[in-house]
């Protein structure tokens, strides 16, 4: 599957971004998912409700399925994070997964950089980003594998990503 991953300092807009490029690429006929790392204990579910209970009670996995969706909970107990690789291989075929967080993973990047998010860029240092997106009319020099995007201007980053990741029938 083509991965494509977004990458930026807290508060940047990586979520925002993804939010309004993913119906874009899914009225483009791509199917899209995503892939999102926490840096913190989460919780899907709901305290209380059986499948929680059923956690609670020592389950390592817990599948809840109705007629509009379905979610598998997976308790590591002590186990280590698993690998982007391996999550990415959970994942039903698709045209492209798009992936927030592991902002250091070998992956092409999309790095989101805003005025109001005054971090340094990561381009520089990181191979593995081919584009910046930002709502700056300039960045300092990039290196020249790397697009400067316009942070509003979706259709261009959708011929951008289209360009670069052509969709594969699965």
């Amino acid at each position: 599957m083509n991965v494509l991953g977004f990458a930026g300092f807290s508060g940047s807009g990586k979520t925002t971004l993804i939010e309004r490029l993913v119906p874009a690429l899914v009225a483009h006929g791509w199917r899209v998912s995503l892939l999102k790392h926490a840096h913190h204990a989460f919780d899907v579910d709901q305290p209380g409700k059986d499948s929680w209970r059923h956690r609670q009670a020592g389950c390592t996995e817990v599948l809840i399925g109705s007629a509009n969706r379905w979610a598998l909970m997976h308790e590591l107990r002590g186990a280590p994070e698993p690998s982007l690789q391996e999550l990415l291989a959970r994942l039903s075929p698709c045209d492209l997964v798009l992936v927030e967080g592991w902002k250091h993973a070998p992956i092409p990047k999309i790095e989101v950089h805003r005025a109001a998010c005054p971090a340094g860029l990561l381009a520089p240092a990181d191979p593995w980003v081919v584009a910046v997106a930002t709502d700056l009319p300039a960045l300092p020099v990039l290196p020249p594998h790397v697009a400067r995007l316009d942070i509003d201007d979706i259709p261009a980053i959708v011929a951008f990503v289209h360009g670069r990741f052509p969709p594969r029938a699965v």
